[in-house]
């Protein structure tokens, strides 16, 4: 197995893994969209004229009618690492200060994937480096106002746009808008971004397709290898409705059976419902897990306005009543969630014992040891 990239990272959050359930950061969208931005604000200088203003082909140069398709960009939030990182590392603080032990990069969509919609697959690299960079300088700085705590960076891989297992066409089931093979190659450029800018932990979030997570942590090894270390990694699926399953099919029970192999540092649930709903499927992670469980839910479900309504006071009651039973290891918030949500939270598991792992007595013997 190859060394830890950063061993003495990886000693300190195993520690306060051991002591205490840890803190993660909420939502970066909601934070994102309290500014009100327009156009002009996503774009900034470098993109003003809807495209890469440095990036060119040889002997190329933009301008007036040089034939370069111009493309809107708001709503394109992980591009606000470069045009507005004032206001990408301010979120990151703000959630330091309400108490997050780590803090997720804005790098939810920075794959060639996703970027496609924007036009702008050349900037993964980038945008995950710097995105990391951002949250790593954040952390840097809340640590050395008060070494005694630590502050890691999450570095965030999103599920994409696209799903390897199921059809976009109901009129034609077999018909995949990726492959395995094409996913993998995404994730690996975005991954080798997120370590050079620093993450400690890199985390494949808000799983709906279990074939996604396993194109994302094969490509996550294979950058590994080829720096000769790795990183911790953490899994987080999506529960998307009622039916207690993943959208390619999965129970919370076969999400983890599916993934075990990877050796995660945590797994867990996040994002699509509110902390009530996602209760029963943490429990059942909670009992099958030899690993740490984690859970960042939305801030109840979305009203009919697209907004959410449960307020910190009410989330913090509800996940205390996790901690209470054992089911925490790392808590945090996904959407609707603001950084008093996350210091009403962090109240409210303080003093609480993490979640003993449990000794499966399946467990093969690398993981039983």
């Amino acid at each position: 197995m190859l060394p830890w990239m950063h061993p003495a990272r990886v000693a300190a959050l195993e520690d306060a893994l051991a002591r205490r359930i840890l803190v993660i950061d909420g939502a970066m969208g909601t934070m994102i969209q309290r500014h009100e931005l327009q156009e002009a604000d996503y774009r900034g200088e470098r993109f003003a004229e809807g495209y890469d203003a440095l990036f060119a082909a040889e002997g190329h140069a933009h301008g007036p009618g040089c034939g370069c398709e111009a493309h809107d960009q708001r709503g394109n939030n992980d591009l606000l690492t470069l045009t507005r990182p004032d206001i990408i590392r301010g979120i990151h603080a703000a959630y330091l200060e309400a108490g997050a032990d780590l803090v997720e990069t804005n790098t939810f969509n920075s794959t060639s994937v996703s970027l496609a919609d924007y036009r702008l697959q050349h900037l993964v690299r980038e945008l995950n480096r710097e995105g990391a960079a951002l949250a790593r300088s954040a952390c840097d700085e809340a640590e050395a106002r008060d070494p005694s705590k630590p502050r890691f960076v999450i570095g965030v891989l999103g599920p994409t746009s696209r799903t390897a297992s199921l059809s976009p066409d109901v009129n034609r089931p077999g018909f995949r808008a990726t492959s395995f093979d094409e996913l993998a190659e995404a994730y690996r450029e975005a991954a080798r971004g997120l370590v050079e800018g620093g993450s400690d932990v890199l985390m494949v979030e808000t799983v709906f397709d279990t074939l996604n997570a396993k194109a994302a942590l094969f490509a996550i090894d294979d950058v590994f290898a080829e720096m000769g270390a790795r990183l911790p990694v953490m899994i987080s699926g999506t529960i998307t409705d009622a039916s207690g399953r993943t959208l390619s099919g999965q129970t919370a029970e076969a999400f983890w059976y599916s993934l075990r192999h990877a050796q995660p540092l945590a797994i867990g649930l996040n994002c699509a419902l509110g902390a009530r709903d996602l209760r029963q499927h943490i429990d059942v992670l909670a009992q099958v897990a030899d690993t740490n469980v984690s859970c960042h839910p939305n801030a109840g479900l979305p009203n009919a306005f697209g907004g959410y309504d449960e307020t910190p006071e009410d989330m913090a009651a509800v996940l205390r009543e996790f901690a209470d039973a054992g089911m925490l290891n790392l808590v945090g918030g996904c959407c609707g969630t603001s950084p008093a949500h996350i210091a009403a939270i962090a109240g409210a598991v303080a003093g609480l014992p993490p979640r003993a792992i449990p000794r499966l007595a399946d467990a093969p013997p690398e993981l039983a040891a």
